[in-house]
């Protein structure tokens, strides 16, 4: 009317009275009196929503389609198909869920208009009967139309969670692969109790084909993607990923100062079991040795089959410390050297294990590769079945720990340890009322080697177990037979350690060996030291609670270098307190030291303690002691450590400078 032009064939979007958006096609035309004139308007218009809704419909199948050839991202496509389905109908709300890979719960994929509060909530719901309608149509392998969800029985655990946001009607329908199997679920939920229309289910199968392609499209490009990444055999990263991972490791070190490790490992003779028991067997053994070098490490690092019998191993993020390096390594071996079962035979596999170290041997991750395989092969040279590292001065020391593991667990076997005893003396009256086993290895070339070389050793292996074990049953042993050969009776002391105490059998063995020897219960006395007893005091305390039961004596041994506190000490059930030898070595000169053996001694007089102090070696530091009325001493002053028969001296009334 203002320009005085017809309008021909105009779309145009309006929303009528209910609320309902509709598409009308128009065409309007001026009228005009005699003197030319506009005075009024002629039109006609005709309702074209359901023309441009198709049109929506197919354009939006055409864009979808392009993404899916394109490769979107999976959850862009099915949102994006959502919408395209809401648009489509009024008050309908689209939904789609993923089966994940154990085939047993429904992943949430794609719901852009229901609540998040809701799409978290049915996240990871179950597939089975009675699993609401998503649930229940993956199980029935068909569409579920739930009318009203507050009255079907399907959505009795659920109803509740769709409550709140008003939702009254659910119609689900599997998604299926071109082969029948089941990718996931379609749901469409409205808000009024009702089934869908025919136009609704024209819809519904539409969007379930369009989602199955998607789906299934995303999964090829993932299986394609993990094919040429991974190894087929083993399913381990192959070569094209290696690089990716070791310059990632590289990078982390080069900004936090840490080490990166790459084991170059070459199984030793996998020809000759590929030869005699044939390609089945040798595919069986490579998937068998993948498998426990992936348990041997950290889900940080990675394991990687190069090819063949070959495969690396990096150790991302570890410390500056070759020693913990060799921990792994002798973990992977143990693990390596395993029987493996193949068909009727049992195979052992070793391997020839080479070691380079980001930054010492190399900072790219060509050069590291590079330097850790020239390290297996000193490996073979050397004659398979060990490890080299590329930095030789590693090697000493990895080498000389290793032979001291493998001949610690030899020892036990061919009885190269022997036990020692030191007397404890009463201050007051000089008599012998105690000894302390101490442990000596008697090495077939070294001779004597000290608890000092070898313990720390013992204990990061876990062989101080047994070997603990052994002790606590030759000291039981020792003193029965020293009371049955008439002597007078002394408690024995054995020293246990922070692994021994928190084996869950220990109060077993200890009743173990009271039984095995025949020894009363009140002539054992364990020592435990104070840092062990504060890693976990609720643990220490209900431990020696038990042994106390049994009849056993506590002492806590190092007493002042353990930190703990007073109103703790209180709780040990204990019997002695043992002030560490540091504080006595320096007594006749050093006020510190003189301040801190007097403090202690007090404490145990408060508490009903005896008092011992260890480390004692000349008259002046036993007249402290007895002039600060200390009960007991132990050390060099009255007697070195001794075999069993010169305790047998001692006791019969000699004594041994």
């Amino acid at each position: 009317m203002r320009d005085g032009q017809p309008m021909i064939d105009e779309e145009e979007f309006v929303i009528d009275a209910s609320g309902t958006g509709k598409w009308f096609l128009s065409t309007k035309l001026p009228l005009r009196n005699v003197q030319n004139n506009i005075f009024g308007l002629v039109g006609i218009a005709r309702d074209i929503t359901a023309r441009k809704q198709a049109e929506i419909l197919r354009d939006g199948q055409a864009h979808i389609l392009e993404m899916i050839a394109k490769s979107a991202p999976l959850e862009d496509v099915l949102e994006r198909l959502m919408r395209l389905v809401e648009s489509q109908l009024a008050g309908i709300f689209g939904s789609v869920l993923l089966l994940d890979k154990d085939g047993s719960h429904l992943r949430h994929a794609a719901a852009p208009s229901l609540a998040r509060d809701y799409t978290d909530a049915v996240d990871g719901a179950a597939v089975g009967p009675g699993a609401g309608s998503c649930g229940t149509a993956v199980y029935r392998r068909e569409p579920v139309i739930v009318a009203d969800i507050m009255r079907d029985p399907l959505w009795q655990d659920y109803r509740e969670l769709a409550r709140p946001h008003g939702l009254r009607s659910c119609w689900s329908t599997p998604i299926l692969s071109h082969q029948g199997a089941v990718l996931g679920v379609f749901a469409m939920y409205s808000m009024t109790v009702r089934e869908p229309t025919e136009a609704e289910t024209r819809l519904i199968d539409f969007t379930t084909r369009i989602a199955g392609i998607a789906i299934e499209r995303k999964q090829a490009e993932d299986r394609i993607h993990f094919m040429a990444n991974h190894d087929v055999l083993t399913g381990l990263p192959n070569r094209a990923l290696l690089e990716d991972r070791l310059s990632q490791a590289v990078l982390y070190a080069q900004r936090y100062d840490r080490w990166v490790t790459v084991v170059f490992i070459d199984l030793d003779n996998f020809k000759f079991v590929n030869d005699t028991l044939g390609h089945n067997a040798g595919d069986e053994l490579l998937k068998t040795v993948a498998s426990r070098m992936v348990d041997c490490v950290r889900a940080t690092d990675t394991v990687v089959r190069l090819g063949g019998d070959e495969f690396v191993i990096v150790l991302f993020d570890q410390p500056a410390n070759v020693d913990l390096v060799s921990e792994t390594l002798q973990k992977l071996r143990a693990a390596l050297a395993e029987p493996v079962r193949l068909g009727a035979h049992l195979v052992r596999a070793t391997a020839s294990i080479g070691i380079a170290n980001y930054p010492k041997d190399g900072t790219d991750p060509d050069t590291l590769l590079a330097n850790a395989d020239a390290a297996m092969y000193r490996a073979k040279e050397f004659g398979r079945d060990n490890f080299q590292f590329y930095a030789p001065e590693f090697n000493t020391r990895a080498h000389e720990k290793f032979v001291l593991q493998e001949e610690l667990r030899n020892a036990l076997a061919r009885s190269e340890f022997t036990l020692l005893y030191q007397p404890q003396v009463d201050l007051r009256s000089g008599r012998i009322f105690a000894v302390e086993a101490l442990i000596r290895w008697n090495h077939p070339t070294l001779g004597t080697v000290m608890p000092t070389m070898f313990i720390p050793t013992a204990e990061e292996t876990g062989l101080i177990v047994p070997i603990g074990d052994w002790v606590l049953h030759e000291a039981c042993r020792q003193n029965k037979a020293w009371q049955d050969a008439g002597l007078p009776p002394l408690t024995v002391c054995v020293n246990v350690s922070a692994r021994q105490f928190r084996e869950r059998n220990l109060i077993d063995r200890i009743v173990s060996a009271l039984k095995d020897s025949g020894l009363e219960a009140r002539y054992l006395e364990l020592e435990v030291t104070e840092s062990l007893i504060m890693q976990d005091i609720e643990l220490a305390v209900a431990t020696m609670n038990a042994l106390q039961s049994l009849g056993v004596q506590i002492s806590i041994d190092d007493f002042g270098t353990g930190y703990s506190s007073l109103s703790a000490l209180k709780t040990f059930p204990v019997a002695r307190l043992k002030i560490d030898k540091s504080f006595i070595k320096d007594l006749a000169a050093d006020e510190n030291d003189q301040a801190v053996a007097s403090a202690v001694i007090s404490l145990g007089q408060n508490l009903n303690l005896r008092v011992i102090a260890e480390g004692v070696e000349t008259d002046d530091q036993v007249a402290f002691l007895r002039r600060n009325n200390c009960d007991e001493m132990q050390g060099y002053h009255f007697s070195r450590p001794v075999c069993a028969q010169d305790i047998e001296e001692l006791l019969g009334g000699g004594r041994k400078d």
